[in-house]
């Protein structure tokens, strides 16, 4: 059984950092392409971050371009997001999905995820 477990989320104030994870279990991370996705209040899902199997390929969404790194550890079974001097526009419910390097819009919806884990970034 799929099972992602994001973590990490929290409180921050604007230029501040959190590290988040999304523990795999059920599959073998190192054979899937990854994504991290946010969801701000009233929004759809918004990508941010892809990354290939073996992390030859990597690519960020504009707004995070920058600010945020995307790392896999394929032994431990685990993704990672750094995120770096953050803002308030970076409050969300943030994602990991499964099996996807890039999407957009509703098409992110069709990827399995995890429960989320919240970011709210304030002063």
């Amino acid at each position: 059984q799929v099972q992602l477990v994001e973590s990490g989320g929290g409180l921050a104030q604007p230029g501040g950092s959190l590290r988040l994870s999304c523990a795999a279990s059920g599959f073998t991370l190192g054979m899937w392409a990854m994504s991290w996705a946010r969801q701000a209040p009233g929004q759809g899902l918004e990508w941010v971050s892809g990354i290939y199997s073996d992390s030859t390929k990597i690519d960020y969404a504009d707004s995070v371009k920058g600010r945020f790194t995307i790392s896999r550890d394929n032994v431990q079974n685990t993704l990672y997001l750094q995120m770096n001097n953050l803002q308030p526009e970076d409050t969300a419910l943030y994602y990991c999905l499964k099996g996807v390097f890039s999407c957009e819009g509703p098409v992110c919806d069709d990827f399995e995820r995890g429960q989320g884990t919240q970011v709210t970034v304030s002063s």
